[in-house]
């Protein structure tokens, strides 16, 4: 199965281009679609949703034209939105049964052998009781899941779900995610670099209505790959940082530099929030010549002038 999405744009009545020529090949795994807010992501999860139409462009799931025939892409659809809304004095298996009804499965013992199995899948089978209103944010979107899965999806949405989880909830519901992308397409759209680098096989960083990026993380790391290290303080305005952190009260930053110019700092591998920062720094411009467009995977020569490599610094002080 594959969701071929193809020159997809919107641009909505206040003059904000939201999606422009955005196109997209997806198939049945994870697939990250990162980006920070308000680049066009909610917009594009809406559009391959049904919830609204494009100004052009198309978009197929398998053998279904997603914008022609939305009934079809709905009965094989999962959608978990940014919040999930519930009824908080009803119980998870009481409300899971109605969203089972409203889904189509009308059969009384097929919908409770579907509600038990599926709250047991996402681990809430022991609190099926208990008021929604008492979960927790972590129970909340395991429930979510629930409900994405009700008639068995071939394409699952999951639209910034581990926004205001614990790390211990976001590590759980992460791990749900990524068993269930084993055998349908699951789309997460997040700001969060670090949940598309955790479970995600296939990805795309989207800025202002653009693709950047679409590749493997693992290749998007091999890209930028290095072992050189400028000093902070220095270098910052000369050299072109991705990244700057606080970690026990000194400034961590990520440089692309394609030789080592100057002493006393250690090289370091980058991550895949690098990689992301480096295609948003294309968009900012930082001398670079302005926007670029396109999501393709080749190199930014002003920003990796032969082939330069990320590295690490370390200034040995707060900033």
């Amino acid at each position: 199965m594959e969701l071929v999405i193809e020159n997809v744009s919107k641009t909505y009545a206040n003059g904000v281009r939201a999606l422009d020529g955005v196109s997209l090949t997806i198939r049945t795994g994870m697939f990250g679609l990162v980006g920070p807010n308000g680049s066009g992501k909610t917009t594009l999860m809406r559009t391959i949703a049904t919830l609204q139409d494009p100004d052009e462009g198309s978009i197929r799931l398998g053998p279904t034209d997603v914008l022609q025939d939305k009934e079809a892409v709905r009965r094989v659809l999962g959608y978990l939105p940014q919040e999930v809304g519930v009824y908080p004095n009803i119980n998870a298996v009481t409300l899971l049964s109605h969203l089972a009804t409203l889904k189509g499965i009308t059969n009384r013992t097929e919908r409770e052998h579907a509600v038990e199995n599926l709250l047991k899948r996402v681990g809430l089978w022991d609190d099926r009781k208990k008021k929604l209103g008492t979960f927790s944010g972590g129970m909340k979107q395991r429930f979510g899941i629930a409900q994405a899965l009700l008639g068995n999806p071939e394409l699952i949405i999951v639209d910034e779900p581990t926004a205001g989880l614990d790390p211990e909830e976001r590590n759980k519901f992460l791990n749900h995610l990524s068993e269930i992308g084993e055998s349908v397409i699951v789309i997460l759209s997040t700001h969060i670099v670090d949940d598309v680098a955790q479970v995600c096989n296939d990805m795309a960083i989207i800025r202002e209505g653009f693709v950047l990026h679409k590749g493997e993380p693992q290749a998007a790391l091999d890209e930028i790959r290095g072992n050189a290290k400028p000093e902070l303080d220095e270098f910052f305005e000369n050299h072109r940082v991705l990244t700057t952190r606080l970690r026990a009260g000194k400034t961590i930053a990520h440089v692309l530099a394609d030789e080592r110019p100057g002493e006393g700092f250690d090289g370091a591998d980058p991550d895949l929030q690098d990689f992301y920062f480096m295609k948003l720094r294309r968009v900012n411009g930082n001398g670079n010549g302005g926007r670029a467009r396109g999501g393709g995977n080749g190199r930014d020569r002003s920003m990796l002038e032969r082939d330069g490599h990320v590295t690490a610094v370390d200034s040995g002080k707060g900033r």
